[in-house]
């Protein structure tokens, strides 16, 4: 089930219904898979709905975000090819109070804006990577999940099903599709999290450690420094 089509379909057979019925219209069904598919997109930080933009960098301190990107999701910002530090806003604030001179590398963001210490010993092309909120209207063919995790989209079924249950003001049974929703959604996370569990961060200080007596380095091989 990869299609919203096919997403749709599904739900018709399990509900039952008609879309010649009034109660369950094209227009009615269309707004829950709408519905449905920005819940599944927005429930954790999947790796198919990351986004990459680039912009020329005007040293503006304060920028919009870019257009359809989900709020305080910039993960990682570059600055011709220099890479920002990201501080939490009030520690941003804190810095550009203390020290209003101070060239430092960092940038925030708080809420639809990021902030970019415009003293920045940097120029050029900002680059980053953050969160997007996928836009599907009555003519989208695909989810997020769509060719890449199939069980996603089952979820979506289930959100749409507790959509239509509230509806039809039958709370317990709607409460229930939501929680097998949640449930198919928690169990993708935990597979995307296993896959990524070889992810490996390479942290090295700019200068290795020497020993001159014995010709030592951190490599591990042991050098006479003096022959």
């Amino acid at each position: 089930m990869d299609s919203i089509p096919e997403i749709k379909n599904a739900f018709t057979v399990r509900m039952g219904v008609s879309t010649t019925l009034a109660y369950y219209t094209d227009s009615i069904i269309n707004d829950f898979v709408k519905n449905a598919v920005v819940w599944g997109s927005g429930y954790k930080k999947w790796p198919f709905t990351e986004g990459r933009v680039s912009t020329t960098w005007s040293t503006s301190e304060e920028s919009l975000y870019p257009e359809g990107w989900k709020p305080d999701s910039i993960r990682y910002l570059k600055i011709g090819g220099k890479r920002m530090q990201k501080l939490d806003f009030e520690s941003y604030e804190r810095f550009r109070e203390d020290q209003p001179d101070a060239e430092d590398r960092v940038y925030s963001d708080r809420g639809n804006l990021y902030f970019i210490n415009p003293n920045v010993d940097a120029s050029g092309t900002t680059v980053m990577w953050g969160q997007y909120i996928p836009y599907v209207d009555e003519v989208s063919d695909s989810t997020p999940f769509s060719f890449k995790n199939s069980d996603g989209n089952e979820a979506i079924v289930q959100r749409m099903m507790a959509f239509a249950k509230e509806k039809e003001n039958k709370i317990d049974e709607s409460i229930s599709y939501y929680n097998k929703a949640k449930e198919i959604l928690d169990g993708v996370w935990k597979q995307i999290q296993d896959e990524q569990f070889a992810y490996q961060s390479k942290n090295r200080g700019m200068f290795e450690h020497f020993d001159v007596l014995i010709g030592t380095n951190n490599d591990g091989r042991n050098e006479d420094r003096f022959n």
